[in-house]
Formats: C-alpha cells, sequence, structure tokens
C-alpha cells in the first residue's frame, strides 16, 4: 500500500526562493495547458492529453519560456499530469449525474490564481532522505524540523505544498504492511453530535471535541478585519494575511489532531465499530449548522477509521442510510415517528425508558450490527438484523492520492 509521511521544512531564504519558484512553474503549466485544451477542444472537439500538451510546452519552452529551466522539469510535467485527472474526476461525475438522473456536482477545472489557490508542486526522480534532511531535484539538502525515523519504505513521489508561510514536504512511500488480525467482541456504537463530538456505547462519558473554529472565532474575525483595512498591495496588507493565515493553520491543526487521537484510540482498543451514515454534504446546506458541522470534522474523522481499522485489526461497520438510530427505543425497539431535535432526552411512551438521546443512538448502533457475522443473524429480541457493510480501505498499487494515507511522524 501507498502511505505518506510528511514534515515540515526549514528552508533558508535562498531555498525558500526556489520553492516559489517551483510552485509558480507548477501553477503555469496547469493554467497553459488547461487554455490549451479549451482552444483544442473548440477547434477539433478533442483535447490532448498530458503526454501531448508536455511535448509543446517543451518545445515553447526552448523557444520563449528560458525562466523554466531554472526549475525542476518535473513540477511542470507533474502539474499537467494534474490536470488529466482533474478532468478524469469531471468526467467521471458527469457520467454518474447522467446515470443518475441528477446535476454534477462538480464542475470542470478552472485556473489557479496566485494568492488565491495553494502553492504547491510535485516531484519524482532522485530522492535521497536523511535523519533530519530531504534532498530533492534542483533544490538540493532541505533541512527537516523532525526526524524520519518513522518513515519505512520505498520513496515513490514528493509533493512540496505551502500552507500559511510555513512549507511542508509529503514523501509519498510504498511499505507492506501485514494483514492484521481482527479481533472478535462486542460491537461499540459511535453517535456523532454537535453538543458532544462523539457519544460511544461502551463508555460513560461522552467524547468533548476542541470546536477550536468557535473558540477562535472571535480572533478570527478580529484579524479578518484588520486585513481588510490594509491597502491592497502594500507590506502590512501582506503581513495582516499572513498572520489570518496562520490563523487558520492553527485552528486545522487542533482539529486533525484530536481527530488522530481519538481515532487512533479507538482504532487500538475496540473489536468493532458501528458508525451511521451521514450525509455531510447535504447537511451543511442548513445554515444554521453549517459552521458547527464543518468545525466537527465528521467526514475526517470517518476517512481517518476507515484506513487506521485495517490498520490495527478493527472491523469497522455502518448502519444504512437512513437507520432510525435516534429515534429506536434502545430497551423495547419502539420506534417514534417523530422527534424533534430539541428534544435532548428521550423518553418512550412503551416501556419508560428516558435517557440521553444520542446515548440511546449509540447504543442502537452497537445492537444493529452483530460480531463477525457475514449472515443474517437476530438480536437479543428475535429481530432479524443483516450486518451492515465493512469499510474497506483502497489497496491500489498504482501511485494515487486516494489511497495515499498521510500521517504525521
Amino acid at each position: 500500500m501507498h502511505q505518506a509521511f510528511r514534515y515540515e521544512i526549514d528552508p533558508n531564504d535562498r531555498q525558500r526562493t526556489h520553492l516559489v519558484k517551483h510552485a509558480g512553474c507548477a501553477r503555469f503549466a496547469y493554467n497553459w495547458g488547461l487554455a490549451r485544451r479549451q482552444e483544442v477542444f473548440k477547434q477539433t472537439g478533442n483535447s490532448p492529453n498530458a503526454i501531448a500538451l508536455h511535448r509543446e510546452l517543451n518545445a515553447l519552452k526552448a523557444a520563449e519560456l528560458q525562466w523554466m529551466y531554472e526549475v525542476s522539469k518535473c513540477a511542470p510535467q507533474e502539474a499537467l499530469r494534474d490536470l488529466d485527472r482533474a478532468y478524469e474526476r469531471f468526467f467521471a461525475e458527469v457520467k454518474a449525474a447522467k446515470a443518475a438522473r441528477r446535476q454534477t456536482k462538480v464542475g470542470p477545472p478552472r485556473f489557479k490564481k496566485k494568492g488565491r489557490s495553494r502553492d504547491s508542486f510535485r516531484l519524482t526522480g532522485a530522492i535521497r532522505v536523511g535523519q533530519k534532511w530531504v534532498q530533492l531535484p534542483r533544490l538540493g539538502k532541505l533541512r527537516l524540523k523532525e526526524t524520519t525515523e518513522k518513515m519505512r519504505g520505498r520513496i515513490l513521489g514528493v509533493s512540496v505544498s505551502r500552507v500559511a508561510d510555513r512549507w511542508f514536504v509529503s514523501l509519498r512511500v510504498e511499505v507492506h504492511r501485514p494483514e492484521p488480525e481482527f479481533r472478535t467482541g462486542a460491537a461499540v456504537g459511535i453517535d456523532l453530535g454537535l453538543r458532544s463530538f462523539a457519544v460511544i456505547s461502551d463508555e460513560e462519558h461522552p467524547v468533548q471535541g476542541p470546536k477550536a473554529l468557535e473558540r477562535g472565532l472571535r480572533k478570527q474575525r478580529r484579524l479578518a478585519r484588520c486585513h481588510s483595512r490594509r491597502q491592497k498591495g502594500s507590506r502590512n496588507c501582506k503581513k495582516s494575511a499572513r498572520r489570518l493565515a496562520r490563523h487558520h493553520q492553527q485552528v486545522a491543526n487542533i482539529r486533525r489532531d484530536f481527530l488522530h487521537k481519538l481515532s487512533t484510540r479507538l482504532a487500538k482498543t475496540k473489536p468493532v465499530l458501528v458508525m451511521e451514515s451521514l450525509n455531510v454534504g447535504g447537511m451543511l446546506g442548513n445554515r444554521s449548522l453549517a459552521r458547527k458541522i464543518a468545525d466537527s470534522g465528521w467526514g475526517e474523522f470517518r476517512r481517518q477509521l476507515e484506513y487506521k481499522a485495517r490498520w490495527y485489526g478493527c472491523q469497522l461497520q455502518r448502519a444504512p442510510l437512513f437507520f432510525p438510530s435516534s429515534k429506536t427505543c434502545s430497551g423495547c425497539r419502539a420506534v417514534k415517528s417523530e422527534l424533534a431535535l430539541s428534544e435532548r432526552v428521550y423518553s418512550c411512551e412503551a416501556c419508560g425508558l428516558s435517557l440521553d438521546r444520542d446515548r440511546n443512538a449509540a447504543l442502537n448502533l452497537a445492537r444493529l450490527v452483530a460480531v463477525s457475522s457475514t449472515e443474517t443473524t437476530k438480536t437479543p429480541d428475535g429481530e432479524a438484523v443483516r450486518p451492515a457493510r465493512r469499510w474497506q480501505a483502497s489497496m491500489k498499487q498504482e501511485p494515487s492520492r486516494k489511497c495515499a494515507v498521510i500521517t504525521n511522524a
């Protein structure tokens, strides 16, 4: 499988200038390729692929774009391959939308603008890694702020990106992980919420999330007001933009750290995890709750549990999309027809059970799936239940962003 190890770079002024040049060259190649594909498509009805575009760009580079020789040839080449993948995803989404008779949610590739899009580029070729350094083509040895002791495997490529004013290198490595032995035991239900991040059926207290965006919202608004008052293009405007970007990065780091720690603990200690299938994209349409839902990071938490469950021998399963986990009584299995969102305590009219709404949903999720069963089983009440489909992590062997797992060493 492919795994990515991400480290922060500590470049000097000369190396920082070369990093910016590589990112700018990759952005130029992407925009040039996109404009060229649109032009050829209007003339002939077909568009060239990354190989044809790279040959044309090489000829143009020798004649008019001499400055491109200052950077590695891999930066524009990989940018054109990224453009190919962007078109493939777009066409796949259009085809799926036509089959489902719905409107497409993904638009065609767009041009990247300096200052708006993320500065990043990818490199391949001779890449070496030391204790606290990495050697990249045309960039030389770059110091790292942490050691690379945990990294093992054959290096396939490198992605370099800038977040705020900090540069990061992500090493895509081919590793061989032995197939883990899946543990056996009682299923554990996980109900995600907003008041508390998650309620776990076999734990007494709910897991409280950091709510990093909510806590830093006041500072974010102050920094945004300060930035909007600066004169565009001035040095003070650039300084205020960096301060605002650092704050956004700090919020994202707090959330990411919490999600990694919680998902690792659950994957290492629980034999079977059952989660509800949430349509997070649809829920973000609620203007009253969209910011809190985005601050929680449910989609990222689910993604991390998906691959960590395979690493540590945990069975991860999901309930059907419309399973009434909150409306069902965990005692007598009676189902309510209506349950308002404001009702935080579940009260059953049939058996008189009264408990927290999220706790009741977690217990229902735990009882839904039988342990280590691939056939229809029965609950303690005699009700037939078919286990939900287990999530499987991607095991593709070719380089792909979908199968690469990013971990912090």
